[in-house]
C-alpha cells in the first residue's frame, strides 16, 4: 500500500522513536478490515518500535487503538486513516513517544485541569482539508490530559451516528451524545470549548507548573501574526540583525484554509497547507523566537517601549511592533446562522460539499471566493444558487463566465439575506429580501455556504491605533500606524487588494520601515 518513496520517508521519520508504540486492531467482519490491517502492517514495517497487535475487541467497522508501552493512550481511529488523515496517524505515533511538536507547558497545565473521563468524537472525511488540524490538536490534548479518550471517526462508516447527531459538515466534534462544534478551530479556542463543554476538575492543582505571569523578554521587533505578511516581516527583521519574536495562533494564518494557489508569482501551483509549511520552515531557518498558540490581550505604549500582554498571562516588551494578524471569514450575522452551523450552514465548500451530493444549496456572496465555491459545488450538488447583495457579481470576469456556463447554477442579485430556516435538525429554507421590490422571498434548499469576505483581526488594537469603521488598521505608504513604533501589514490593514503576494511584500516593507526608523532614532 505504501510506495517506496513514502516508505523511505517513514523509515527516516520513525527513526526517532525510542520506545514501542502499539497499534491494536479490532477484529471486524467489515470488507475493509483487510485494507486497514495491510496499511498498519506497512507502517509498522518502517520501524521496529511500531507493533501491530490484535486488541481482543470486535468492531462492526475497521478500527484500531494506539497504546504506548502496553498502556492505552486514549487515541483510536474508526476507519482507515488514509488521504489527508494519513499524516494524523503518523503524527499520533510520533507524539505518543513524545516526538514532534507538542503542546507547551502552559497549555498542558490548562488541559490537565479538564474533568477526567472525557470522550470526544471527531467526525471527519478523508477529503476534508480542515479535519487533520482538528484531529491532530485533539490527539495532542488527549496525550497531555492523560485521562480522556479521542475517537477519530470516518463519517462514511457510521452514517447512522452522523444522521442521529445531525452532522452536515466536517470536522464535527461530539461528546455526551451531542455535537458541540463543527468546522475549523484553533487550539486555543478548542481548549476553551472543551472547558465549557466538559468542565474543570475541582480537584485539579491550582498551581501551574510554569509561572503564569512570565516575562518573555525584550525584543527589538515583535511581529504579531504568522501568515504570509508576518513570516515576511519576521524574516526581513532578523536579517537586519534585530532580535525578533513572532506571536501567532498558528503559522500560515488564513493561508491554511486556501486550497489552490495559482497567482503567487514564481510558483505555478501550490496549496494553502503546503505554503504554510514552507513559511514555517523558512522562519525556523532564522533565529526568530516563535510563540505559537498565543493571542495578544493588550498593548501598552510608554514612550519608545511597548509592553505586550498575552491572554496566557505572559508578557514581553519590544521597541517596535509589526501587526500582521490578517482577517477571518465574515459571518452573515442573521437569525439561524449559528444555530445551524455544521447542520446546513457551512463556510468551506471543499470540506463540506460532499455532504450535499445531489442536493440544492445556496452560496452567499458574488465575489471571487463565492463564485469559485459555486463552481466547485456545481460538480457535486444537484443545484447551486448564488445570492449576491449588489446588482451584479463582483468576481473576475473569467470566473463569472465559467459560472454562467454551468447548467445547474443560477444567480440572484440585489438580494439581502435575512434568515436561515430549519426544522431543528437541518436547514431547509433561506429567506431574503429582493432589494428592488422590497419583497420577502423564500428559497427551499438543503444547505447554505457563506462566502462574503473577511473581517480584520484587529479587536485587540481598539483604542491603541487608528482603525477604519470596518476595523482595518490605517497605515501610510511605509506601513506606519497612528502610533510611533507600531507598524501593520497585510489583510488587517487598509492596503488594497487582499492577496498573498501583496501581504508578503507589505510585511517586508513594514520590517524595512521599522529598521529605517530605528536607525534614524539612534543616529
Amino acid at each position: 500500500m505504501l510506495d517506496s518513496s513514502l516508505r523511505e520517508q517513514l523509515v527516516s521519520v520513525f527513526g526517532k522513536l525510542e520506545k514501542p508504540v502499539e497499534l491494536l486492531i479490532d477484529n471486524s467482519s467489515h470488507e475493509d478490515h483487510k485494507d486497514l490491517l495491510e496499511m498498519l502492517n506497512d507502517v509498522a514495517e518502517t520501524s521496529p518500535n511500531i507493533l501491530v497487535k490484535e486488541s481482543g475487541n470486535t468492531s462492526p467497522v475497521p478500527a484500531f487503538h494506539i497504546a504506548y508501552q502496553g498502556k492505552p493512550t486514549g487515541i483510536s481511529f474508526k476507519g482507515i486513516p488514509g488521504g489527508h488523515e494519513f499524516t494524523s496517524l503518523i503524527l499520533a505515533i510520533l507524539n505518543t513517544d513524545g516526538k514532534g511538536k507538542l503542546l507547551d507547558s502552559l497549555l498542558v497545565d490548562r488541559v490537565r485541569r479538564l474533568n477526567k473521563g472525557i470522550t470526544v468524537q471527531t467526525f471527519m472525511s478523508l477529503t476534508c482539508e480542515n479535519c487533520p488540524e482538528v484531529v491532530q490538536a485533539l490527539n495532542l490534548i488527549t496525550l497531555a490530559h492523560g485521562n480522556m479518550k479521542h475517537e477519530v471517526i470516518d463519517g462514511g462508516y457510521v452514517q447512522d451516528e452522523v444522521q442521529k447527531l445531525g452532522i452536515q459538515g466536517v470536522p464535527s466534534l461530539a461528546g455526551n451524545g451531542k455535537m458541540f462544534h463543527s468546522g475549523r478551530i484553533s487550539v486555543l479556542d478548542l481548549i476553551e470549548k472543551l472547558e465549557k463543554t466538559f468542565g474543570i476538575d475541582a480537584n485539579a492543582s491550582a498551581e501551574p507548573a510554569e509561572p503564569v505571569n512570565k516575562n518573555l523578554g525584550h525584543f527589538d521587533v515583535l511581529v504579531i501574526g504568522g501568515g504570509p505578511a508576518g513570516a515576511s516581516a519576521a524574516i526581513y527583521s532578523v536579517r537586519k540583525g534585530l532580535s525578533t519574536a513572532l506571536i501567532t495562533e498558528k503559522i500560515g494564518g488564513q493561508v491554511q484554509e486556501t486550497k489552490g494557489i495559482e497567482n503567487l508569482i514564481g510558483v505555478t501551483y501550490t496549496e494553502g497547507p503546503q505554503l504554510a509549511a514552507q513559511l514555517n520552515q523558512h522562519v525556523a531557518s532564522y533565529p526568530v523566537r516563535v510563540l505559537e498558540n498565543r493571542r495578544v490581550k493588550t498593548i501598552k505604549t510608554e514612550g519608545k517601549i511597548k509592553t505586550i500582554e498575552l491572554e496566557s498571562g505572559e508578557h514581553m516588551v519590544a521597541d517596535s511592533i509589526i501587526v500582521t494578524t490578517g482577517a477571518k471569514w465574515r459571518e452573515l450575522g442573521v437569525e439561524g446562522e449559528k444555530e445551524y452551523m455544521g447542520r446546513g450552514v457551512a463556510y468551506c465548500p471543499h470540506c463540506d460539499g460532499p455532504f450535499y451530493k445531489g442536493k440544492k444549496v445556496a452560496v452567499i456572496g458574488g465575489g471571487n471566493s463565492g463564485v469559485e465555491a459555486a463552481i466547485d459545488l456545481a460538480g457535486i450538488v444537484r443545484e447551486v444558487v448564488v445570492i449576491e447583495y449588489n446588482n451584479e457579481l463582483k468576481a473576475d470576469r473569467i470566473l463569472v463566465d465559467k459560472l454562467k456556463s454551468l447548467p445547474n447554477v443560477s444567480v440572484i442579485t440585489g438580494a439581502k439575506t435575512e434568515k436561515v430556516l430549519g426544522d431543528g435538525a437541518k436547514v431547509h429554507q433561506l429567506e431574503y429580501t429582493d432589494r428592488e421590490s422590497n419583497k420577502l422571498e423564500k428559497l427551499d434548499l438543503d444547505g447554505v455556504f457563506v462566502q462574503i469576505g473577511l473581517v480584520p483581526n484587529s479587536q485587540f488594537l481598539k483604542g491603541t491605533v487608528e482603525l477604519t469603521k470596518f476595523g482595518e488598521i490605517i497605515t501610510d505608504e511605509k506601513c506606519r500606524t497612528s502610533v510611533k513604533g507600531i507598524y501593520a501589514a497585510g489583510d488587517v490593514t487598509t492596503t488594497p487588494y487582499k492577496q498573498i503576494v501583496i501581504a508578503m511584500g507589505e510585511g517586508a516593507k513594514a520590517a524595512l520601515a521599522a529598521f529605517e526608523d530605528r536607525m534614524y532614532d539612534h543616529a
